[in-house]
């Protein structure tokens, strides 16, 4: 390995997507078992049908789900029972923007908030959320969508002014033409993080090249996964990658 990421945890999932993201939680959660030995109260907000969440529960961990969509819980209740783990998955109905109303502040040790900064009205008021749920010591994982890897996608592809639109527009977007309300860059995404309280501590790219890949993942898969966990740290790697990843600590009173 030419970087120094921790491996994923046996429960974690093996795809090459995701190998970043669970390298950095595996180590937050061999960080906390080592100062407490307890089980990790995990907020999960907008998590789905539980990709992360359930494999987090297997884990041993607590984790509550906040999410709008009435289908994604359902797959999750169903996919928690089939892991025989739903003493330990939690499903509450509400978006980021109800956070306050259904988390108690400190009540977190692990925050997930991953691909929602997109797609809310207020990122600002959102991450203040996540940090008033955060107890103080704990972590927040962030993961949002990269103005800069977008923009060299549209521009590889031919699409030139949809590229330039992409780097010109303040929230990184194409007008009319996206799914979402504005794309990130490491340097502002620190910024807004560092307005909610909260200390950036690691920063990675997801996807470096692994949405450019063309050969099937049976051919690819492990080779393709330590080529990301390689260069997820590494500028200018890590500034291209599809999507940005950052960890993030609520300071101690």
């Amino acid at each position: 390995m030419v970087d120094n990421m921790p491996r994923e945890s046996a429960k974690a999932p093996h795809h090459p997507r995701v190998a970043v993201v669970w390298s950095v939680l595996s180590a937050e959660i061999e960080r906390f078992a080592a100062g407490t030995g307890a089980t990790l109260r995990i907020l999960d907000v907008g998590g789905g049908s539980g990709g992360f969440a359930v494999p987090l529960a297997e884990l041993g961990h607590d984790v509550t789900v906040v999410e709008p969509s009435a289908n994604a819980l359902a797959s999750l209740r169903q996919r928690a029972a089939d892991a025989g783990v739903t003493d330990r998955v939690q499903a509450v109905q509400a978006d980021a923007d109800e956070l306050p109303d259904v988390a108690e502040p400190g009540s977190a040790d692990l925050v997930l908030c991953h691909s929602v900064l997109e797609m809310v009205d207020y990122p600002d008021t959102a991450l203040d959320a996540l940090a008033n749920a955060c107890a103080p010591g704990g972590a927040v994982s962030i993961l949002v969508a990269n103005r800069i890897a977008a923009v060299l996608a549209k521009a590889l592809s031919g699409q030139f002014a949809t590229a330039l639109d992409l780097l010109v527009h303040v929230d990184g977007v194409a007008e009319g033409r996206d799914t979402i309300k504005r794309r990130f860059e490491t340097a502002t995404l620190t910024a807004l993080v560092g307005g909610s309280g909260l200390v950036t501590e690691q920063v990675h790219g997801v996807g470096v090249v692994g949405d450019l890949v063309q050969a099937p993942e049976t051919a690819t898969g492990e080779a393709l996964r330590e080529f990301e966990l390689a260069t997820a740290s590494r500028v200018p790697f890590r500034d291209m990658a599809t999507s940005i990843h950052l960890l993030a600590r609520k300071p101690m009173r």
